[in-house]
């Protein structure tokens, strides 16, 4: 199996890189600019690559002939908590987060439709239970809310349009994961996260189209 990752190079990104390599699949690690710890995993069944998702570069490096899995994990937050206040939050910081964890997903499918339509593969979007209407009773953090509330949109989207060439869509949640993100004030770490997340990609025609699903295998509401 062939599975391409993005935002591999650390967190979830960089756990999801180290399972399936230990399953003996040929994993596709691309990163924004620097390695750091994929530097340091000897095998030969890791291939990197450099890839900005939030511009329209072509990404460097040696893509697979076709994708069983690509999963979707490249993401920031942006500013801080207070940074994403309703008196704080500014167009530029929703602008660069909407650009990166929505549209950067859209651009990587777009590139990879090809690979993926030939393995008849599974793609996995990796949003936020932040992104959830019904699960919102906190407010705030604008930027973050709304661009994963928007990938979800664009998945459901992707799920309905690559149907028919046997791709199947799915996104989802982490859950609240120890990573750099959060400070690592999370409720669960990210080896817990990731074999959740796997076992529902796994599981993942088992769900209708589209589903937003945690790490848990619960579906989650819009």
């Amino acid at each position: 199996m062939n599975i391409l990752i993005t935002g591999a190079n650390r967190g979830l990104g960089l756990a999801f890189v180290q399972y399936y390599l230990q399953q003996g699949y040929d994993v596709w690690a691309s990163y924004r600019s620097t390695p750091d710890a994929l530097a340091h995993i000897d095998n030969h069944q890791l291939h990197s690559l450099v890839w900005d998702i939030s511009s329209d570069v072509e990404p460097v490096g040696t893509l697979p002939e076709s994708i069983d899995v690509l999963i979707n994990n490249a993401g920031i937050y942006g500013p801080g908590k207070d940074g994403q206040s309703l008196e704080n939050i500014t167009a530029a910081a929703m602008q660069q987060v909407f650009n990166v964890d929505c549209i950067g997903p859209l651009r990587v499918v777009q590139r990879l439709q090809e690979q993926i339509i030939k393995a008849n593969g599974t793609i996995a979007n990796v949003s936020s239970k932040m992104g959830s209407s019904a699960d919102n009773s906190s407010g705030g953090s604008y930027a973050y809310r709304a661009a994963k509330a928007a990938l979800l949109m664009v998945s459901k989207s992707m799920a309905v349009d690559l149907a028919d060439s046997g791709v199947h869509v799915i996104s989802l949640h982490p859950g609240w994961v120890q990573t750099d993100m959060t400070h690592q004030t999370g409720l669960i770490d990210v080896t817990t996260s990731v074999k959740g997340m796997v076992e529902v990609i796994k599981q993942g025609r088992n769900y209708s189209a589209g589903q937003f699903i945690a790490f848990d295998g619960k579906l989650i509401p819009y």
